[in-house]
């Protein structure tokens, strides 16, 4: 880990360009607090995980996003939730680096976050991810907890979420975020 900022990894469980989760993620961004960085990872282009695919060879879009994982020193996780779970399409770049050696989420500080137009906020898909990050051994922060319900109502015309309650939220976490990385070095 790096010790003088702290480099975040974000990474957006959503592909569409006005995702509300991205517009979690970009707040996230602007909030991060002094001493952190959080750079956007990208899971568009990873091919569905097929164990012929990867015997011939890891594809690069897989090589990249297990570079930046392990070259972070945090990752946030930002997670829509789709029929109660998480988006087969991040579940599919997790499968990929999960068969990794070395497997990059190992013993590094993960955060999660979620927005969603329902009242849950991503609550299942988020308790889903803990447990895919168990696994992997990942150090997965506790709380806070930011489960971004309604949030079709919180982002304006331009796709930025303005709520100040959620923006401080955010915040919350990624100070949370900061400290149990530091804690973990």
């Amino acid at each position: 880990m790096s010790t003088d900022t702290l480099r975040v990894l974000g990474i957006s469980g959503s592909l569409r360009k006005d995702s509300l989760n991205r517009a979690a993620l970009h707040a996230a961004v602007d909030l991060a607090p002094a001493g952190m960085t959080i750079n956007v990872g990208d899971i568009r282009g990873i091919p569905l995980y097929d164990e012929d695919v990867r015997s011939a060879g890891t594809p690069e879009a897989v090589s990249t996003l297990a570079r930046a994982v392990g070259e972070a020193d945090a990752v946030l996780i930002v997670t829509p939730e789709y029929n109660y779970s998480i988006p087969g399409v991040l579940k599919n770049a997790i499968d990929w680096l999960s068969r990794l050696d070395p497997q990059p989420f190992a013993g590094k500080p993960v955060a999660i976050m979620g927005a969603s137009m329902g009242r849950l906020g991503t609550a299942r898909a988020q308790y889903h991810l803990r447990q895919v990050f168990v696994f992997l051994d990942a150090m997965v922060l506790n709380k806070p907890e930011v489960m971004i319900p309604a949030a079709h109502g919180l982002v304006d015309d331009g796709g930025v979420l303005t709520d100040e309650g959620t923006r401080g939220h955010i915040r919350g976490l990624l100070e949370a975020l900061a400290d149990h990385a530091a804690r973990l070095r």
